[in-house]
């Protein structure tokens, strides 16, 4: 005798591809913010953020921080300053807005990842604490996670 169950599963398959839609990403954070809240976490206040610095000629973003809120903190998802512009203070003042929007939302802190041959000590000048890394990633570099809890 067939268990009823098995005439009620859907049939599926696994696409894989390397350009995956805006929609079918949606579709994932959908299923999981719907996860989270049914298993007691609350509303995650998931919300993307970006402060873009803009080359004043054309409008053209050439830089900027992109992350999102998700619960408490604020993830930095990227930073990237145009190397004519570094050094003149654009990174601080990215991180400096967005901590300042963290802080007017009540958020715990902030944080981020890079890579050894990234800019580690530009985050730890700017208060951060190195909390793990993962050897050998890429080979031969290292990948640091900080945060920054205010």
């Amino acid at each position: 005798m067939a268990d009823d169950r098995d005439n009620h599963e859907p049939k599926v398959d696994i696409r894989f591809t390397l350009e995956p839609a805006d929609a079918d990403i949606g579709v994932l954070v959908q299923t999981i913010r719907d996860a989270n809240t049914a298993n007691g976490a609350g509303p995650d206040g998931y919300q993307p953020v970006g402060f873009f610095i803009a080359d004043e000629t054309t409008g053209e973003t050439i830089g900027g921080l992109s992350g999102y809120a998700l619960f408490d903190w604020l993830f930095v998802q990227f930073l990237a300053v145009p190397e004519t512009l570094r050094g003149k203070g654009l990174g601080a003042e990215l991180l400096n807005q967005a901590e300042s929007w963290a802080r007017e939302r009540g958020l715990a802190g902030i944080w981020l990842d890079t890579f050894a041959f990234g800019a580690p000590d530009f985050y730890r000048k700017h208060g951060f604490t190195e909390f793990a890394a993962i050897e050998d990633h890429p080979p031969g570099s290292r990948r640091h996670f900080f945060l920054k809890r205010f």
